[in-house]
């Protein structure tokens, strides 16, 4: 698997929950905000990183930090694209969420309707035909969470799977992780099952799909997958890991090259793209329209505030422990701060990484993005991490 381990994600992020509940600072200024953020680049060694903030689908403040090449020497820009993970599922729950509304399909469709396929893996807690839709895209169907659980990082393996045949090669050895709509656990091979479906159902591959439905509607003209196009290619950022050398001890940090193929892992993890379109994607979101008639019908027409309301709503806690420190929603993680809803996503592959939280009764959006992860854990890390987690929710969460 080469993504970063999400579970470790949520947790920080249910840390944050926590913590945000108790503490007692009002803080909420942009200069708080990006000086955590800052502090985080420098304690987990990140090459470059970019911050904004947003309201009303306009910026309100940027910071870029860093290179977007060190080798290069080229400088993190406004106009530096960089790989956005699993905030790729966003779009794809969206779809999803398109074709019920217009008829095609039910979310409560079990998924071996469309993909028969899936009768191969072992359900220990019952049958596969009672995973629905609706449990996929909460990340409560019980499949697992890596879409390659069998290599050990050598070379000559594939980044991801590059074919849905390998994928359904694989079902015979896999098994379900729990019953079926009992729990939360993140799966990245459920998007690419729902993106499936998408083709089935529609006859476009989901790229295409994407992009005549979603991409095309909003604007979104630098957003791509896979190999970045000739003409976008000066603003694409390397990526980078943080290791720790066996033999030394000390810390290096490694190119990864700027394009690596996602393969079948496209629909839950592939999207390309600079900040401004995430931003776009976020004034989507938030419905910031600012009274443009023209605009509004575009939104509408994507997708209706009552079907974003819909994804918004708890469906499983993301710890059945403590119920009040975060739930899932329809692809959409959600917290409380305060008496405000914050709703969004993280993303990681390869060396990015990448969030998007939005309040959607202010329209108040917090994105960043940055090219590099850290395999061993480094001082103060998880504490700056925390730390700048607090302010974006305390950011979010501050009146209109």
């Amino acid at each position: 698997m080469r993504y970063l381990p999400f579970t470790a994600v949520v947790a920080t992020l249910v840390g944050t929950a926590a913590l945000a509940a108790q503490t007692s600072t009002t803080d909420t200024s942009w200069t708080t905000l990006q000086s955590a953020f800052r502090s985080y680049v420098s304690a987990d060694s990140i090459v470059g990183a970019t911050l904004l903030t947003a309201r009303d689908g306009r910026q309100l403040q940027r910071a870029n930090i860093g290179m977007g090449d060190r080798a290069l020497a080229q400088p993190i820009t406004d106009a530096t694209i960089y790989h956005w993970g699993s905030i790729t599922k966003t779009l794809t729950a969206v779809a999803i969420m398109q074709l019920r509304d217009r008829g095609k399909l039910s979310l409560d469709d079990r998924i071996t309707r469309y993909l028969p396929e899936l009768r191969r893996i072992h359900n220990a807690y019952g049958s596969m035909d009672d995973i629905t839709l609706r449990m996929l895209l909460s990340h409560s169907a019980g499949t697992r969470n890596g879409t390659w659980p069998y290599g050990d990082g050598s070379a000559w393996q594939p980044f991801e799977p590059t074919s849905w045949e390998q994928l359904v090669a694989m079902m015979p050895y896999q098994q379900t992780l729990f019953a079926p709509g009992s729990q939360y656990g993140y799966s990245n091979p459920a998007f690419v099952y729902l993106a499936r479906v998408m083709e089935q159902v529609t006859g476009d591959p989901w790229i295409h799909y994407i992009q005549k439905n979603i991409w095309t509607p909003l604007g979104l003209t630098r957003s791509y997958v896979n190999a970045t196009p000739y003409h976008l290619a000066a603003d694409r950022s390397n990526n980078y890991n943080v290791q720790r050398d066996s033999a030394t001890m000390g810390l290096r940090v490694v190119a990864n090259g700027r394009n690596f193929d996602p393969g079948v892992t496209i629909p839950n993890g592939g999207w390309n793209a600079p900040v401004d379109d995430i931003l776009a994607w976020g004034a989507f979101l938030t419905n910031a329209t600012n009274g443009d008639a023209r605009k509004q019908k575009t939104f509408d027409t994507i997708l209706s505030r009552a079907s974003l309301d819909d994804m918004w709503r708890a469906v499983v806690p993301l710890d059945k422990a403590k119920p009040s420190d975060g739930a899932m929603g329809l692809s959409f993680f959600l917290y409380t701060r305060g008496s405000e809803r914050i709703v969004g996503h993280t993303g990681s592959q390869a060396g990015f990484r990448a969030f998007l939280w939005l309040n959607p009764r202010t329209s108040r959006v917090v994105i960043a993005a940055y090219n590099t992860s850290s395999e061993p854990t480094l001082p103060g890390a998880d504490q700056a991490q925390r730390a700048l987690n607090d302010a974006v929710f305390r950011y979010l969460g501050k009146a209109p």
